[in-house]
């Protein structure tokens, strides 16, 4: 457990900053979240390459339980709007990133012999983008509405052109499509820190 200890800091740490941000605007798509989140997968990799598929998964139930912590601590806590987490932004919360990071697990250890940035380019790729897929369904998808009936998210499905230029989507899809954006860059730019934290930390266990 000590030799995982860092990355369960640094989990707890992303996920509780994220779900602080989150409440803050960044344009007219994105919240400051957004650019801390994606590096929950960072965590995941270098724990995954340095020790292995089980140290990261439970790196990851550390970071899902500080996840729920937090929805918890945000449904009590009252906003201009109501709750700050409604009952459905939990759920899809909590589901994404537990779903989306065990199956970056699965992937990177598929590909670990591969080159070395194969591995955590693919897995955090295709995480992300079932981390998007999965949270803004839920949250805001007016198909869902029966999940909570009272909260309102009718504003999530005005129908606006994508990122303001695109064809006209509902509203939600486009706050996804920019979050998914935001995730395959972070995705690209992590693998400096990647080879350089993996490399250095490599070196101390040798």
């Amino acid at each position: 457990m000590t030799r995982i200890l860092p990355g369960v800091i640094a989990m707890a740490t992303i996920v509780v900053a994220s779900n602080i941000l989150v409440q803050f605007l960044f344009g007219q798509w994105l919240t400051w979240g957004a650019f801390t989140y994606p590096f929950a997968f960072l965590v995941t990799d270098i724990t995954n390459r340095l020790y292995g598929t089980g140290a990261a998964r439970k790196v990851v139930f550390a970071g899902f339980v500080v996840g729920v912590i937090c929805s918890f601590i945000g449904t009590q806590i009252i906003g201009e709007f109501g709750p700050l987490v409604t009952l459905r932004i939990a759920i899809g919360s909590g589901l994404a990133f537990l779903t989306a990071q065990l199956l970056d697990v699965a992937i990177f250890d598929r590909l670990r012999a591969g080159k070395w940035w194969r591995a955590p380019v693919v897995s955090t790729l295709f995480g992300g983008s079932l981390d998007t897929a999965i949270f803004f369904t839920i949250a805001f998808s007016t198909s869902l509405t029966f999940l909570e009936p009272v909260n309102d998210v009718s504003w999530a499905g005005e129908v606006l052109p994508l990122l303001g230029a695109g064809p006209e989507v509902p509203l939600w899809v486009s706050l996804a499509v920019a979050d998914w954006l935001v995730k395959l860059c972070l995705a690209l730019a992590a693998l400096i820190p990647f080879r350089l934290i993996v490399g250095k930390l490599s070196q101390n266990t040798a």
